[in-house]
């Protein structure tokens, strides 16, 4: 554990909660939570129950137990002795920064707050806090679980002891933090994920491809080596003994022809249907537990693979 953060609070217990309820936990920490739904708790435990097997096979803390969580009845109850607190409700503006205000009124002045957004800038959020130096983007990524990256975004009003001090938290806790050092729109990761579904969205609607052949594309192509080395290191490799000097030398003209349109296509109730279609198509018979259960246990493998080599 960190020495600095010993209580762990968290805010939302969707999808994202509860997965970072999951890794919490599964680092020996204790966790209290707080959800408008009244069946918050029962939905944690199940989650937590299903994500426990694969946190078994990433090596649990010592003194870890997916029974030390506690669910109270407010957010000023939640938040009062946490050392952190992960604010994850819906992606709407005003609705954060009215839960961030009160997690800031009732949270220790030195509790750090994250919040999970994926593409709020965080002077936004923080601009009616009373502490906003504590305050930063802490955005994962699903399953929260099993992957390591955490964007650590601060904004105009967040101290570098606030960056340094959760950037050295989420190590502790296995995960991959890249600090965000210019505040934009969408962070990183979800930009470049953003700018592939839109042009995939155009290959559909075009007729070019299915979803099937898509998600082929990538997951037996350039998914493979992305597990592994980014775009740059890959591209870096695709120009032979000069690297990168000669790949952009090469393909570099090829950035001038229309290869891609970058602005997302109409979604018109016929291409809905034809993304709708297809995933389910593609699925076939399995379940979304299903493939989310083969997900958990590729990843698992996967990452264990990763440490081989990097």
């Amino acid at each position: 554990m960190t020495k600095d953060i010993k209580k762990i609070a968290v805010i939302g217990t969707g999808v994202i909660g509860n997965g970072w309820i999951s890794r919490f936990l599964a680092h020996g920490y204790e966790v209290t939570a707080f959800d408008l739904d009244p069946n918050a708790y029962e939905k944690t435990k199940v989650a937590v129950d299903s994500a426990w097997p694969y946190l078994e096979k990433m090596e649990l803390a010592q003194g870890a137990n997916p029974r030390k969580i506690r669910f109270e009845d407010s957010i000023e109850k939640t938040v009062k002795e946490a050392d952190y607190i992960q604010e994850n409700v819906p992606e709407q503006t005003e609705l954060k920064k009215k839960i961030l205000s009160e997690i800031d009124k009732h949270a220790k002045k030195t509790a750090i707050i994250g919040s999970s957004t994926s593409g709020i800038k965080p002077s936004v959020l923080q601009e009616k806090l009373k502490n906003p130096q504590r305050f930063i983007v802490a955005h994962p990524f699903n399953p929260v679980y099993l992957l390591p990256l955490v964007e650590i975004v601060g904004g105009s009003s967040t101290s570098k002891d606030t960056i340094d001090a959760s950037s050295k938290f989420f190590k502790d806790i296995s995960m991959k933090p890249l600090i965000v050092k210019k505040e934009i729109e969408g962070h990183i990761a979800d930009r470049l994920m953003e700018a592939l579904w839109r042009e995939a969205l155009h290959l559909v609607n075009d007729g070019v491809a299915t979803t099937e052949e898509i998600d082929d594309a990538i997951t037996y192509g350039a998914g493979l080596r992305w597990a592994q080395m980014g775009p740059f290191l890959t591209f870096h490799l695709a120009g032979g003994d000069q690297g990168m000097r000669h790949m952009l030398r090469q393909f570099g003209p090829a950035l001038k022809l229309p290869w891609t349109k970058l602005e997302a296509p109409e979604l018109t109730e016929e291409l809905k249907e034809k993304i709708i279609t297809g995933c389910e198509e593609n699925a076939g018979d399995a379940t979304i537990k299903d493939l989310e259960n083969k997900r958990d246990h590729f990843l698992v493998n996967v990452q264990n693979l990763i440490s081989q080599y990097n």
